[in-house]
């Protein structure tokens, strides 16, 4: 008899053994979501109980007084029911330090209450103590588990809370059972056949609500990863679709800036054909009157040539610009170079009441592409000069300052206009940004800044103290 009820609790301590070891394997494999320890715990204790309370049985020989064993078995599996109720607890809110206090201090008067009864009271006197406990606990465990599912629907919750009730009649059933007994149970043999089968019984619900629990986090799992399968499919769809998105928008600006680079282009070279085409009809002109004179003939030669060769500089520097190859660089004067320029745009200058005032200091010589160089300036002078003539200032002011610092020169332009509007200034050197300014090249100061870093250089702006815009360009001395 004794050797049999032993075997029954080993039995479930070694189901509820494999469902911790289990558990446990699994818990090692998720990092976001693990299991309650309230649960962990309370199995860990209860299989650590059913050990004990085996052991115990082996060696009992009287049930009225029974071994020390028997309140350390008691009090694990009391412990073990607290963590099973806070866990219940866990599923609608959080756990108070007041109600986790309560608990404590219940384990603390529990097992000195139960060694007095060990020592001094019966066999029924402590199965009656453990099953209204039992009956407590499992009654408000049935309410948390019903108030959880009335919000969150549950499968394993709904397996748990019928094998808590199943559990909570096993111990009215034991405590018929001992009502009904005649007599003092003082030894193992004299137990009756339906208060072990009740027991057993209990234990082996118990257990199924230990597996409901497993279960649920299972569930708890499968519902996560489920959910997040579903964020990543919804992730990857946004990840494709904004590709696409991307793809048609550079199509779409690919189109666009080749236009514009066509336009810009296009408008470039028709000055000096136009020119050309002019001077052409003149020559033809006087040609058929006869009355072309030598020196008329040399001048519009010399137009003619000079055109000509403006288109050609033109084709050729924009060929060196939008190719990966070497720069074509030349020792140049950046002074001279300046000077030069102001001639090609002193009638401009002049025409729209413009001052120009230089501050130029530096005296080194550098090696760049004087064509993309003269280009970059030409551009920069040719937007203040706008921005001037939209300007409502009496006192327009064009200043430019070029000084010597280490490792090359430095060049400032600036004007007196109106600036540059605060919300523009993040996109000024993006590629067709200003593209509804005439002025250079028609490419804007994306150009400038293209030919500028070609050269190994660095060109920033930022606000004018005179209150318009200021362009500062730093080239190197020498080229890699």
């Amino acid at each position: 008899m004794k050797l049999l009820i032993a075997l029954y609790f080993f039995i479930l301590a070694m189901i509820q053994l494999g469902l911790l070891l289990g558990i446990y394997h699994y818990h090692r494999s998720q990092s976001e979501l693990r299991p309650n320890p309230y649960w962990m715990g309370s199995l860990i204790l209860n299989v650590l109980a059913l050990v004990i309370f085996g052991g115990g049985a082996m060696v009992i020989q009287s049930v009225e007084k029974t071994e020390f064993n028997f309140t350390i078995a008691n009090s694990l599996f009391y412990i073990a029911a607290i963590f099973q109720l806070l866990f219940c607890k866990s599923l609608i809110g959080p756990i108070s330090k007041r109600l986790q206090y309560g608990f404590a201090l219940s384990t603390v008067v529990f097992i000195p209450t139960f060694e007095f009864l060990r020592i001094y009271g019966n066999y029924e006197m402590r199965t009656t103590f453990m099953c209204v406990i039992g009956i407590i606990f499992f009654s408000w465990q049935i309410m948390m588990l019903r108030r959880k599912r009335s919000f969150e629907p549950s499968q394993q919750l709904m397996y748990m809370q019928y094998a808590t009730a199943v559990e909570l009649c096993f111990s009215l059933g034991r405590l018929g059972v001992l009502a009904s007994t005649g007599f003092t149970i003082s030894k193992v043999e004299q137990l009756p056949q339906l208060l072990i089968l009740l027991t057993v019984g209990q234990l082996v619900v118990n257990t199924l609500s230990y597996i409901a629990i497993g279960g649920y986090w299972a569930e708890k799992v499968a519902l996560a990863n489920a959910k997040s399968k579903s964020e990543n499919d919804e992730i990857k769809a946004l990840i494709i679709e904004r590709e696409n998105l991307i793809s048609t928008l550079l199509k779409a600006n690919k189109t666009a800036a080749t236009g514009a680079l066509s336009a810009s282009i296009a408008h470039e070279l028709n000055q000096p054909l136009g020119a050309s085409q002019l001077n052409i009809q003149f020559l033809q002109k006087k040609l058929s009157e006869g009355h072309l004179t030598a020196e008329q003939n040399q001048e519009i030669l010399a137009a003619l040539l000079a055109d000509n060769q403006r288109a050609t500089n033109i084709i050729q520097s924009l060929r060196s610009i939008f190719s990966d190859g070497k720069i074509g660089v030349e020792r140049i004067n950046i002074v001279e170079l300046i000077e030069s320029i102001l001639k090609i745009t002193k009638p401009e200058i002049q025409a729209k009441n413009i001052q120009v005032a230089l501050d130029l200091s530096s005296r080194s010589a550098i090696n760049v592409n004087r064509g993309e160089i003269q280009q970059v300036l030409l551009n920069l002078i040719n937007n203040a000069i706008q921005a001037l003539s939209e300007s409502t200032r009496s006192s327009r002011m064009l200043r430019i300052e070029s000084r010597d610092v280490s490792g090359g020169i430095q060049l400032l332009i600036s004007d007196n206009g109106g600036g540059v509007p605060i919300d523009a200034q993040m996109h000024l050197f993006e590629l067709l940004s200003n593209s509804n300014k005439r002025s250079g090249m028609g490419l804007g100061l994306w150009l400038c800044q293209h030919i500028v870093s070609r050269h190994g250089g660095r060109i920033r702006y930022e606000d004018a103290p005179s209150g318009g815009a200021q362009f500062t360009v730093f080239l190197p001395s020498t080229q890699e």
